[in-house]
């Protein structure tokens, strides 16, 4: 992987804002440990749901998988969502294989889903 990046900047679109990981480059067995780590500071900073932002990522293996599905599940835990931003063939393919694409909430664009979350904020 090429480098983590976390956003802690409040959007101003007026709905809540969500803790969101930057992820480039290969997501593997390497830097799966330095991913959960990054999620886990999340997490104890008081995250129910996080944004992962795939858009630069190229390979997802099965441990970095294994690593968004215990986020998921945590996140689920407290009531909140895992979001991934994704438009790479590969990782779209490897979710719908593994049959996940309709247990995370996918997103082709950050545009997209700041307007789904500030539509689910106006109910």
């Amino acid at each position: 992987m090429d480098q983590i990046m976390k956003d802690r900047s409040p959007e101003e679109s007026g709905a809540p804002h969500l803790p969101t990981l930057e992820l480039a480059g290969e997501l593997d067995l390497a830097v799966a440990p330095l991913l959960s780590e990054q999620l886990d500071a999340l997490f104890s900073e008081g995250a129910t749901s996080i944004v992962v932002d795939l858009l630069r990522a190229t390979f997802l293996d099965s441990t970095a998988l294994g690593v968004l599905v215990n986020a998921l599940n945590r996140c689920r835990d407290m009531g909140g969502q895992l979001h991934l931003i994704v438009r790479e063939s590969q990782i779209l393919r490897v979710l719908t294989i593994t049959g996940l694409t309709d247990a995370f909430s996918v997103h082709n664009s950050r545009h997209e889903l700041e307007n789904g979350i500030e539509e689910l904020w106006k109910r």
